[in-house]
Formats: structure tokens, sequence, C-alpha cells
């Protein structure tokens, strides 16, 4: 990136302590090791150095430290997304930890929040829930929300209200120079266009504004099987979905799960089969939609009215930092063949989780007024996790997590959804008709390529 090509690392790490202090935290110092490590601790990622801002103006001065050193710069909120950057050498690369820029402040008369670029999911949850409002958040609520809504973001509200990305109004942003711009509707309307899916190629984000949705409780919950009764639930539940309205969004899982203590005992050991989800409808109405997954006579059922800051524990994603692969595809339809494929696939006993996400109606419909990304074009995503418990295990879990999404290839079309890319996989189906464009944008906005992103253009 530098033209500066005779300085030695060295003397640009010298560069950067002059510069940040004891702010910087360069491999060999005490904390390396601690603050290196993502959400994600399967990848390794070795950067040249580590910094945590704590504010917007910190931000500023290590963006502008690091490129006058030569320097290039990788944004990580919580490090969900490692395993794309991992596919970057960061050997020159200064990994700006957003993990100290978190807060939210919700206007509930404008239904939004302005929200820090470090800030979970669940600080966004806790500020709204006491206005009666909540957001189209992940599944998890350690998830970081510029990370997930500024790459697409397919929550329990998607086939409603569509995905994450088009509920944010504007950006704060720091650049390739060092400067800290808003990009909205009105300023920087091509930086705006682009961040909304280009994310983090393009600077880095230190707050966002988000619309919020007003439902103070939502009818959600889970309803499990011992995996025997997998065959039976999956073609009831594909038949469900094609004819389900679009308040509903739900998942199919099955989970291969170790015998471990922290597992309540329902689930410790055991393969299970588990439909999941929202309908924003009354409790009659969703009492009634979900009539014919009950008769199969579930486990156990959780759907109720529930607050509606409480969906986000309704899919039981690890709370802990998990190492893991994962593999997807966007399928266009999900005949009985895809079906079966399905069932057969999920036998697999080195799957974590073999998953069908029911996506469409307003998740597949492209904003008018959208950014780069503002839909996924197809009608489920197929998902898989395999655990990866020590470094050699990597390439068995690979196996098995691309063996369950090539069973459902026939089936898939050519788009990608972002937020499920790992590594590995070509991004730029991600990015659909826009890639050009936001190529263009990049070398407007960063023709240094400063900005190393899990997701490049």
């Amino acid at each position: 990136m530098s033209s500066s090509t005779d300085i030695t690392l060295d003397e640009r790490a010298a560069q950067l302590r002059d510069a940040l202090g004891t702010r910087v935290v360069l491999a060999g110092d005490p904390d390396y090791d601690a603050v290196r490590l993502p959400w994600n601790v399967a990848i390794d990622q070795r950067p040249f150095a580590v910094v945590t801002p704590e504010s917007a103006e910190e931000v500023v001065a290590v963006v502008r430290a690091a490129t006058a050193a030569g320097l290039r710069v990788a944004p990580q909120s919580t490090g969900h997304a490692a395993p794309g950057l991992s596919e970057t050498d960061l050997s020159d690369v200064v990994l700006v930890r957003l993990s100290a820029l978190r807060g939210v402040t919700v206007h509930p008369e404008a239904r939004s929040a302005i929200v820090l670029g470090g800030s979970h999911w669940n600080d966004v949850l806790a500020a709204a829930a006491p206005h009666g409002l909540t957001a189209l958040h992940g599944s998890a609520g350690d998830v970081s929300v510029a990370g997930y809504s500024l790459n697409g973001g397919v929550s329990f509200y998607a086939r409603k209200h569509g995905l994450a990305v088009n509920t944010v109004r504007s950006v704060q942003i720091v650049t390739a120079d060092g400067s800290l711009v808003r990009a909205s509707a009105r300023q920087n309307t091509d930086l705006f266009w682009a961040v909304r899916g280009g994310s983090g190629a393009f600077g880095i984000v230190v707050s966002l504004e988000i619309d919020l949705l007003p439902y103070a409780d939502v009818f959600a919950g889970m309803l499990l099987w011992d995996a025997s009764y997998t065959a039976a639930v999956s073609r009831a539940w594909a038949r469900w979905t094609a004819s389900a309205p679009e308040s509903v969004t739900s998942t199919l899982r099955v989970l291969h799960l170790p015998p471990l203590p922290e597992l309540p005992p329902f689930l410790s050991g055991r393969s299970v089969v588990v439909v999941d989800g929202a309908v924003l409808e009354s409790d009659e109405r969703a009492t009634e939609l979900l009539h014919s997954l009950r008769e199969l006579g579930p486990e156990i059922d959780t759907f109720s009215r529930i607050p509606a800051a409480a969906l986000v524990q309704v899919h039981m994603d690890p709370p802990q930092p998990t190492p893991a692969v994962t593999r997807h595809r966007v399928l266009d339809a999900l005949p009985e063949e895809a079906v079966a494929a399905f069932v057969a696939a999920s036998e697999d006993p080195g799957l974590f989780v073999a998953e069908l996400r029911h996506v469409g109606g307003a998740a597949a419909r492209p904003a008018p007024d959208g950014g780069a990304v503002s839909a996924v074009a197809g009608e489920y995503i197929a998902h898989s996790i395999a655990v990866v418990p020590f470094p050699e295990a990597a390439p068995g879990a690979l196996v098995a997590a691309t063996a369950y999404v090539d069973a459902l290839q026939p089936w898939a079309g050519e788009a990608l959804a972002l937020t499920f890319l790992d590594g590995g996989m070509d991004r730029a189906p991600g990015f659909g008709a826009s890639l050009d464009r936001l190529r263009a944008l990049k070398e407007q906005w960063d023709p240094r390529n400063v900005f190393a992103a899990a997701n490049p253009v």
C-alpha cells in the first residue's frame, strides 16, 4: 500500500508507538494473544498490531497513524466474521478492535437508535425494550450491530420486514484519509450506498443510526423432537413454509450435540430436530398457523408470547466463543427431492448443525432506496456448522460442512448471503450485480486499499 517500501517493520512499529503510545499492542507484547483473539477461536489471526480505541477521535488517530507508517487497517467488532479476514495477509495490518466503543441512544418518537460501532445486539435490545421497541437483530445477542447490519442481516423478522441493512439511516465512518464523515441518503450518498453491503471495505463505522420496530412482545419459540422424527418434521415444515404468510420466519435444524455438562439434560449427548422462529400475528392466529407442526407431537414446545428482547434466545446459539467452520447455499426452492436430500445429509454426526432457514418474502425484495445489498435472492438458506475442537479437526469439519451444502446444490441459485460467508468461499455472489460499482467506489474512497475487510470487494 505504502510508497515507503524501504521502511522496516520495526521502524513502522516505532512510528505506531510514537503516535499511539500504549494503546497499540504489538506481537511480543504481553497482551497480544488476548487482544488478537476473535470470537471464532478456530481462526488464529496474527495482525501486525492491535488497537482498541474508545472514541471516534481515537479511531481517526489510529487510521492516520497506521497509514503514515505504511500499514493497512482492518476493523473488527467481535470477530464472528474472522474466517473471512483470515484470507488476508495481516502481517502489515493494524487490527482495530471496536469492543470498547459501545453504547446506544434510543429516540422513541422517531423509532430509531444511534448505535456506537462496537455495540452488540444485546445493547440495543436492552435500550429499546423500555420503549416497547425492538430491532431486526440476529439469532445471537453478542453479534455486533454494525457488522451484522451492514452485511445484510437475516433476522426472525426478515420475511415481513426485510434485511436489517435496510433499517440503516446513516453512518459515521472514518475513511482512508483519516476523515470522520457522515454518510446518509443526503450526504455522501455514494458512500452510503457502498457501505450498506460493502461494510468494512470502505472504512471504520464508529456509529450508525437504525430504525426500530414497534414490537414490545412477539409470539415465538421452538418445537423439538428426537432426531428420529427428522424425516416427518422436515416434510411437514417444507409444506408449512410453502404456504406460510410473510409474518412467519422460521428455521428447521438438526443438531448433533456432544455430552457436555453445560448443556441442559434434554440436549446433552443427543441428536434432535428443531423448528424455531417468530410469528408476527395474534396469539389466536399464531396458534392456528402452528397447528400442523404441533400435530407431530413435539417433545418440547415453547411457542408463546414473549418479550421481544427474549427472541434473541430462541435459536440457542452458543453463548461462548466457539471454534467452527460453516458453509451455506441459497436455495430457490425446496421440493420433495430437496427435503429428502436435507434429511440424508443432516444425519452426518460430524455436523453440529444442519439448518434450513426460510427467507423469501420481504427479505428477497430489493429495497427501492437500498444500498449495494438490500435483499437475498432466494427462498431458503441452507447452512451448516461443524465444530473444530482442535486444529487437526479442521479438515474433517470442513468436509462435513461442505458435503451438507453440496447435497442441496441442485436447488441452489447464484446468490449468497454475506452474513453467512465463511473462509474459503467466493465473496462475489454475495454482492451480486453491485460488485462492479462497489469496486469503482472502493477505488474512489480507498485508492491505496487501506482497509482490509472480511468481505473484500
